[in-house]
């Protein structure tokens, strides 16, 4: 019942700040041989400004958690629209699948006490 995060998500796979390694090929990670395809997969989210919540900004691969977001704030805040910047590794994720909507989401439509539609509001009251 559980989905991953790489079905259906756009990645970004640029935006690695140039390090001592930035010779040795496009891509690669100083000293390690690996590339930028075997780099985690972190998604983002972004606070536009405070008080909003954090939404999906999109995706980006990188080494770890701390180039992960230098990255984010390159790639996803370039015109200063973001004042908090959180990157999760895509592995931690977990989430339902959108081909089992209907059985997993079933058990809150045999609720109706949630939703005050059993009764009338009277004219005078506003606000509620």
């Amino acid at each position: 019942m559980t989905g991953t995060p790489e079905q259906g998500h756009q990645e970004a796979a640029g935006a690695a700040a140039p390090g001592p390694g930035a010779g040795a090929g496009p891509g690669a990670e100083a000293g390690s041989g690996r590339t930028a395809g075997e780099w985690p997969l972190w998604e983002v989210f972004v606070r536009a400004r405070r008080g909003l919540s954090h939404t999906h900004a999109g995706s980006l691969h990188a080494p770890d958690a701390e180039l992960a977001l230098r990255n984010a704030r390159d790639l996803y805040t370039r015109r200063g629209e973001g004042v908090s910047i959180w990157v999760v590794p895509s592995a931690a994720v977990t989430a339902s699948s959108p081909d089992e909507k209907d059985p997993f989401f079933e058990p809150s439509a045999d609720k109706p006490y949630r939703h005050p539609t059993f009764y009338e509001i009277p004219e005078g009251v506003r606000h509620l």
